[in-house]
């Protein structure tokens, strides 16, 4: 019998080759698609953390361009160590990144800190109860646990449709997604 971080493991080596085999095909259109229809209705607030894509991930750059443009206050995770939330540091599309952890492009360390509304938040894998598979350091969870304790906040995954799965292996501290955002269509989880 297979224990959960075994089957984790197992996963995210299936679900990063269909995200591959998606962002191949795509050539870049889905982060213009997510921009045009922009996000979900019911969504407010007045700042948001994108992310720098990394690999395959669909870019958010569009998105957040057209979100700063209407008066959102735009921000880029910063991963500060291991086992630690992520901060989230102002950051306008076009301006200064220097290179994170991974060669991740973040905002400078004079940037200021951000305590965002929404998060952007990238995956491997996803279900229509909101689970998601990340990339196995727990930052998300970490930081949205910690957010979700202070402040509402909701959290948006984007990935492509390919990198939908019948269910995510999860557990207790794993976080939900509020929304996920793909190139065909924003869903609203299931709760069960």
């Amino acid at each position: 019998m297979m224990n959960l971080a075994s089957e984790k493991k197992q996963f995210r080596a299936e679900a990063q080759a269909n995200r591959v085999a998606a962002f191949e095909a795509d050539q870049g259109r889905a982060g213009e698609i997510l921009a045009v229809r922009g996000l979900p209705p019911t969504v407010s607030g007045r700042s948001i953390s994108g992310f720098a894509p990394y690999q395959s991930e669909i870019s958010v750059m569009p998105l957040l361009t057209a979100l700063a443009k209407a008066g959102w206050i735009t921000a880029l995770p910063v991963v500060i160590a291991k086992n630690q939330p992520l901060v989230f540091r102002a950051w306008l599309p076009g301006s200064e990144t220097v290179p994170g952890i991974w060669n991740i492009p973040v905002p400078p360390p004079t940037s200021s800190e951000v305590a965002p509304d929404v998060l952007l938040v990238p995956l491997l894998a996803f279900d229509r109860e909101g689970y998601r598979l990340g990339y196995g350091g727990g930052f998300y969870d970490r930081t949205l646990a910690k957010l979700r304790a202070i402040k509402s906040v909701t959290a948006i995954g984007i990935a492509y449709a390919a990198q939908e799965v019948p269910s995510v292996p999860h557990d207790a501290h794993d976080q939900r997604l509020d929304w996920i955002m793909t190139e065909r269509e924003t869903i609203a989880p299931t709760r069960s």
